[in-house]
Order: C-alpha cells, then structure tokens, then sequence
C-alpha cells in the first residue's frame, strides 16, 4: 500500500471518528439554538478558521480556482453541506443521537445503490444479499418504535435517512470532482457556501420575526460555545478537508464503511455522556446493518482478490 492510499485510509478514519461525536454536540447546542441559528453560527466559524488557514495553505498549495468552476461546485456543495447538515439537525430534533447514528449506518448501502448506477460498479448477489440485511436492521427501528405519520419518532427517521442519502450522492459525486479539483480549493467553496447560505436563511427568518438581537444569545452559554468550537472547526471544516482527501484516493465505497464507525461511537457516546436509553432492538437493529455493511465489503473485498 502506497503513501497515499495509507493517508486516506488515516482520513477516513480521523473523518468517521469526529463525526460520530458531532451528534453529541448537535443535541447540546439545540438545547440552546434552533436548527437554522445553529447551523449559521456553525458555519461562521467553520468559514472564520478557513481565512485564517488560508494564507499558509495558498503558500503551500496552488490555489486556482475560478468563477466559472462554480458552476461545478455549487450543485455538489449543496449536497453536502448544504442538505446533509440541514437534514441532520433537524432530525435529531425529533430522535436520539443513538437511533440517528444507527440509521446514518446506512449510508454505505446507498453508496453502493447510488455507486452501481452512475459510475457503474454493479453489486454482486452476495452484495445485495447483505445489503438486504442492513435493511432488516433499519426497518426494526422503524418496526418497534411503531410506523405512524404523525409520530415525531417517524419524522426523525426519514430527515436522517435523507441526511444520509446526501453524504451517499455526494461520496458518489466527489469520486468525479475530486478529479478536477484540488481538495482544499472544494473544501473553501463548500465552507463558504455552507456559511452563505445558512446564515442568509437565519437572518431572513430573524427579520421576519423581528428577533435579531436574539441570533447571538445562544452564545452567552457555555456548553453552545464550545459545540461550536468542536462542530464548526472539527466537524465541518475538517472532515470536509478529510473526506475529500480520501475520496480523491479511495473507491466512494470503500470509503463509505467508514461511517460504521461513526455509528459505534455516536451510539457510545448517547449512552454514556447523554445518558439517552439503549433498548435491545437499538442493539440488534444496530448489528444487522453494520454486519451487513461489513459483509457486503468485506465479501467484495475477498472476491476481487480471487
């Protein structure tokens, strides 16, 4: 294994671990802000930590990127951060950080689904076999919580399976961008665009309510602070910078199982520091669909070996 592959595997692994403890910090800052606050202030300081690294890392790397080239990043950056986060947040309003790092598990499956269509890595049966039982997994969720519409449980659910349905397409699309990019030119863009947009939606939001001076009142806490700091810094703009590192050197699918990882520790994290309830069939539900998101690759793994 080259230097590089070695590095994105390093990536996607320091990627995975930062964001299977952002669904920590995303509930503690909801308890002070809403969702669009949050997502501004998370992203204002995201883009504040990109200007100050943006001196040293120009001197370090060509930095090229033109007007016109927008016309390829804006779509992919309203994949993600655009749509990932916003659906994120909003999910983990209505559900736990353990039922959202359990369902978020199912983003290598939509990888694969989204990988085999339009860059044309077609599954083996054992694939799919395995795949279908990820599925079992996240519909015994769904299953024991009880299927009803007007349940919040239910609408948690669906905004984080279309959180994960962003960071699949865009794993699948930054295979292609990667190509044409470099990964910090994508990382500024999608901060700055991530910053644009959301602090634009919360301004509107605040002038229509007549409640401006109350944007910033979350930061007079503490804990929001500091959910800030880790989110922002950490969470946004450095896993932008590590996951399109390894996905500029890595298979979207192989890079994709990575977010199992994520789902252990945010999982471990909802248990131990939010102290939120474990049942058995958050466990069971929770070794279906890892199992068989490991299978599926270690499977395909072993197979081309062959």
């Amino acid at each position: 294994m080259n230097i590089s592959k070695q590095k994105a595997y390093a990536a996607a692994i320091a990627y995975a671990s930062i964001i299977g403890f952002s669904f920590l910090f995303v509930k503690i800052a909801l308890e002070s802000a809403n969702p669009i606050d949050l997502l501004a202030h998370r992203f204002t300081v995201s883009f504040a930590a990109a200007l100050l690294l943006y001196p040293f890392l120009r001197k370090k790397n060509r930095i090229s990127i033109q007007w016109r080239d927008l016309i390829y990043i804006v779509p992919f950056s309203l994949l993600y951060p655009v749509l990932f986060f916003a659906f994120q947040v909003w999910g983990l309003m209505y559900t736990s950080s353990s039922e959202a790092g359990i369902i978020q598990a199912t983003i290598p499956i939509l990888t694969m689904l989204l990988a085999a269509w339009f860059l044309k890595e077609r599954a083996t049966w054992i694939q799919v076999l395995f795949t279908f039982l990820s599925v079992c997994g996240v519909m015994l969720l769904f299953v024991m919580k009880g299927i009803d519409v007007q349940h919040s449980h239910f609408i948690g659910y669906v905004l984080i399976l279309l959180s994960a349905l962003s960071s699949s397409a865009y794993s699948v699309f930054a295979r292609v961008i990667t190509k044409r990019f470099h990964v910090i030119e994508l990382t500024f863009v999608m901060t700055f665009f991530g910053f644009v947009f959301f602090n634009a939606a919360a301004l509107i939001r605040h002038s229509i309510n007549g409640s401006l001076p109350e944007f910033f009142s979350p930061f007079t806490e503490a804990s929001f602070v500091w959910s800030m700091l880790f989110l922002g810094i950490l969470s946004s703009l450095l896993t932008a910078y590590l996951s399109n590192y390894a996905l500029s050197q890595l298979e979207a699918a192989k890079v994709s199982i990575f977010n199992n990882l994520s789902a252990f520790i945010t999982v471990a994290a909802g248990v131990l520091i939010l102290h939120e309830t474990i049942d058995w069939y958050h466990f069971l539900g929770g070794v279906l669909v890892i199992g068989g998101v490991i299978g599926g690759n270690v499977v395909k793994k072993q197979h081309s070996t062959h």
